[in-house]
């Protein structure tokens, strides 16, 4: 089974309590939502491969280190993902990006997927999927089945807020996953959103209702 990771830095903890407030506004939000991506990708990107290297200072030879292996890519489940690209982009700036469109119906609670647009090596890459919010988990169990239908073999599922229950259904369908969270919530209410959680990411993140 997929290992599951609190990354519970002060700082991360601090962002994530202000992100969690509803007095802040979209603005602040996103850049607090984008922080926080960048922060738990130094955690997620711990295990990448590196190879020695030598190479020349203004003083002389020095052995270093690159990263060998596999390359990164980043893929956004829309829409509340996009908020998280650009922190990760921060640090790999090299990575390929991806979208996977995966929307819940509000009646029966399941996802529908729209869309779906990867890098064409996806097969050779270690990808990092994005999404503030694993709730139910269905739609991160979408995603993660579509990745995986386009030649996906290692991904990385990497969420703000997750309900014990989406943990669950994504152990149980992918346990081959690994999960990074800032926090575990409570539960979910009747409406599948996770409490006390942050509301919809979406709607916050982009000042819609």
């Amino acid at each position: 089974m997929g290992k599951l990771q609190v990354i519970d830095h002060p700082l991360i903890q601090h962002k994530i309590t202000l992100i969690r407030d509803k007095t802040t506004g979209p603005k602040d939000f996103r850049d607090l939502v984008g922080e926080v991506a960048m922060l738990m990708a130094y955690e997620v990107t711990r295990d990448l491969a590196l190879d020695e290297v030598e190479v020349e200072t203004p003083i002389g030879p020095a052995r270093g280190w690159q990263l060998s292996g596999k390359k990164v890519g980043i893929v956004a489940i829309l829409r509340a993902g996009l908020g998280m690209v650009d922190g990760v982009l921060r640090l790999i700036p090299a990575a390929k990006v991806g979208h996977i469109g995966v929307y819940r119906d509000p009646a029966t609670l399941k996802p529908v997927e729209y869309y779906c647009k990867l890098p064409s090596d996806v097969a050779e890459r270690q990808l990092i999927m994005l999404d503030p919010m694993l709730a139910t988990g269905g739609s991160a169990c979408a995603a993660i089945g579509f990745a995986k239908q386009y030649g996906a073999t290692s991904i990385k599922l990497v969420n703000l807020i997750a309900a014990p229950e989406g943990i669950e259904l994504v152990q149980k369908t992918h346990p081959d996953v690994d999960i990074y969270v800032a926090a575990v919530d409570e539960c979910l209410n009747s409406h599948g959103y996770i409490v006390p959680g942050l509301g919809d990411a979406g709607d916050r993140l982009f000042g819609t209702k």
